[in-house]
């Protein structure tokens, strides 16, 4: 695997190719709020996405997936994405809008509308307005290596910071050696988060050179094990849509794209999950009214399939959640939820550890420190690791805590 190393304040337009920008448009009432964010590539360039599997699905994920043709693999310029209104729930309507959208956005940047990708986050069930798409020139011309860091703060709905995260790698495979290729991104998501594609807006750009298909073979085996393997609140969203624009810029003069299957491809593919991850736990550190970060390790699970079904279940779990805000290592809580997930194991075979300290052993309780377990809640990550003595299988879930906040934030989510 590659020497990876992460990019200090990268993002999405850390990969050669790529500039964006973001301003406040008028999706959004605050003027100091940006809320209409762009990506661009210089031409067309293979893109691929994944997206929501939500039957209620927001009409830019069904254009986003038209824009990229069969099985979500083509070619894009441009991704522009809207915060404040998530133009879900908007039937013939809203299909039409988000097709405007795109129209006028490459009107915009001068590139035909099917090469440019769509996305919106925010309260479902209202019309796009497009007084806010006046801005779309303006938007263009603001757009730069340097505006990534606008463009990730303008996707942002209760998020309490931008997500962006960057790595380069110096590669050390055949045609390839001693090319640095660079793979960053920016993502938004804080609420509504339960795997069942990416859990959240997400543009991720490289430029290694990867075919449309082949990106998008690397892209969902990615989200796998880093958005799919997130959940704050059990809810999965209207509007997720992940993407990738592969640029190829640092690629070598007359190189063919990065092949599945060879090395070079593989030190491609662990670029992209190191930064997939890392946003995917930023996401669930920011998770609404959350404190902590949460780790849930499982291990010895008959099959990778069980091994999430437990993970997934101590992770979604209200009990768990909030036992973890309150700073109480109340392991029947993980018991219980280990026990109803329907995973396949004995519980005289499970052990539970809180932060490394054991609290159940062969299924039965272990006399721990309860001083030393408060002080270990002080810490920003919480990790559970749980063995089901059940088999070889493994797997890890990030999660947040529950706090009287993320009652607050949801109660008063459109007001």
């Amino acid at each position: 695997m590659p020497n990876l190393e992460y990019i200090e304040n990268g993002g999405v337009t850390s990969a050669a190719g790529f500039v964006a920008a973001g301003v406040h448009s008028g999706f959004r009432k605050d003027p100091k709020r940006l809320d209409l964010a762009i990506v661009e590539a210089e031409g067309p360039v293979p893109a691929a996405g994944v997206f929501t599997q939500n039957v209620f699905c927001a009409a830019p994920v069904t254009v986003s997936r038209a824009h990229l043709g069969q099985d979500a693999a083509g070619v894009a310029r441009a991704v522009v994405i809207n915060s404040g209104v998530a133009n879900a729930a908007t039937g013939a309507r809203g299909l039409e809008d988000a097709e405007r959208m795109a129209a006028l956005t490459a009107d915009a940047v001068g590139c035909a509308p099917e090469d440019v990708l769509v996305a919106s986050t925010g309260v479902i069930g209202t019309f796009l307005p497009f007084a806010p798409l006046d801005a779309l020139p303006a938007l263009h011309a603001a757009a730069s290596p340097a505006g990534g860091a606008d463009a990730a703060r303008a996707i942002m709905t209760t998020d309490t910071h931008s997500k962006e995260c960057a790595v380069r790698y110096t590669s050390e495979a055949g045609d390839y050696a001693g090319a640095t290729f660079t793979v960053g991104g920016m993502a938004k998501g804080s609420g509504m988060i339960m795997p069942n594609m990416a859990t959240m807006i997400s543009v991720i750009t490289t430029d290694a050179p990867v075919a449309p298909r082949d990106a998008k073979a690397a892209l969902k085996a990615a989200a796998d094990v880093s958005f799919n393997k997130v959940t704050v609140d059990g809810d999965t969203s209207t509007n997720d849509t992940c993407i990738l624009l592969a640029s190829g810029k640092a690629a070598p003069a007359g190189s063919a794209p990065l092949q599945p299957g060879t090395p070079a491809f593989a030190e491609f593919e662990a670029a992209l999950q190191a930064v997939c991850q890392n946003l995917a736990r930023q996401m669930a550190a920011d998770g609404e009214g959350a404190s902590k970060l949460v780790t849930v390790n499982v291990r010895g699970a008959a099959t990778p399939e069980e091994a999430d079904l437990a993970a997934r279940t101590v992770a979604n779990s209200p009990l768990v959640k909030t036992c973890i805000a309150g700073h109480d290592a109340n392991w029947g809580r993980v018991a219980g939820a280990l026990g109803r997930s329907g995973a396949r194991f004995n519980q005289e075979d499970v052990d539970i550890h809180f932060m490394g300290m054991s609290v159940c052993e062969k299924g039965l309780a272990v006399i721990f420190d309860e001083d030393e377990a408060l002080r270990r809640f002080e810490e920003p990550e919480i990790v559970i690791d749980c063995d089901l003595g059940a088999g070889d299988a493994a797997t890890t879930v990030w999660t947040c805590d529950f706090t009287h906040e993320y009652i607050s934030i949801n109660g008063d989510y459109r007001s």
